[in-house]
């Protein structure tokens, strides 16, 4: 813990992001003591305009707009985080396996990752989507489909050269078992690249949900920022000029964007670092 905090201190970019994102998850675990409403409760006139009672006004059908930003958050970063981890743990296995024992295993995964690689992601995860139909369950089960292959690309090129080290080849000779190998001793090797990855997947997955749910293809019964794009849009806020409508999705959005390529800038510097 105490590396962890000299570490920030020392790196001003990693903890603005780390900062950014301690809002924003602060906001979902305490939404309920910070949302003056209930998100779907109907508390009366449509389109109020942003007041001291409500904050960021109301939608069309009269319910609380920064109540539904707050409780918001919960979905998008729940959509994020557990996209992320599903395709981090995935893609990570993936590549660990298909470095260490290169040959036909290597090659099978190499055939199945480019082709996953070629195939436009928001295309197919749209298609996936109406397939397996809206919903939260439905919507990470599709971005975990389409994402896992940039992970499990980086994380077998670094197996590769890990593979070829002495005490790797002692451990072989001595009868280690594979799996001990791969998940004892080349695995801790790699944690810095699979931490930065896992948070560039939960970034990507947190935008490809906004998208989803910008073209309404997300969960109708807990609105996410992306919900609340895509009725302000349907309901021409921006030609009506509610900015107190549209813009803070957007900008909660783009502030946790930003949080997770900060993260990402000083987890891939440090891994520069660690490989000099």
């Amino acid at each position: 813990m105490k590396k962890i905090l000299r570490e920030l201190r020392q790196n001003k970019t990693c903890l603005v992001g780390v900062l950014i994102l301690l809002f924003f998850g602060l906001m979902a675990v305490f939404a309920p003591v910070l949302a003056p409403y209930d998100p779907e409760e109907l508390l009366g006139a449509p389109y109020l305009k942003p007041s001291a009672q409500h904050l960021l006004g109301t939608n069309d059908i009269g319910q609380d707009i920064f109540s539904e930003l707050v409780y918001g958050a919960r979905v998008s970063l729940s959509v994020g985080i557990l996209s992320a981890a599903v395709v981090t743990v995935v893609g990570s296995v993936i590549g660990i396996v298909s470095g260490y024992y290169k040959g036909a295993v290597d090659k099978v995964f190499t055939v199945l990752t480019n082709l996953a690689m070629t195939i436009p992601s928001l295309p197919l995860t749209i298609l996936l989507v109406g397939f397996l139909k809206t919903g939260m369950l439905g919507m990470v089960v599709a971005i975990c489909i389409t994402s896992w292959a940039s992970t499990a690309r980086v994380v077998r090129s670094k197996v590769l050269q890990i593979r070829e080290l002495p005490y790797i080849k002692i451990e072989k000779m001595l009868g280690a078992p594979d799996i001990l190998i791969m998940f004892k001793h080349i695995l801790p090797n790699i944690t810095d690249i699979v931490l930065t990855r896992c948070a560039m997947s939960v970034g990507g997955a947190m935008m490809t949900e906004s998208s989803l749910s910008f073209l309404g293809l997300g969960s109708f019964t807990r609105k996410s920022w992306g919900n609340i794009l895509h009725f302000a849009f349907f309901r021409s806020s921006v030609l009506n000029n509610q900015w107190w409508w549209y813009l803070p999705p957007i900008l909660c959005i783009s502030l946790c964007m930003l949080g997770f390529m900060l993260i990402t800038y000083h987890g891939r510097t440090r891994s520069q670092l660690i490989q000099a």
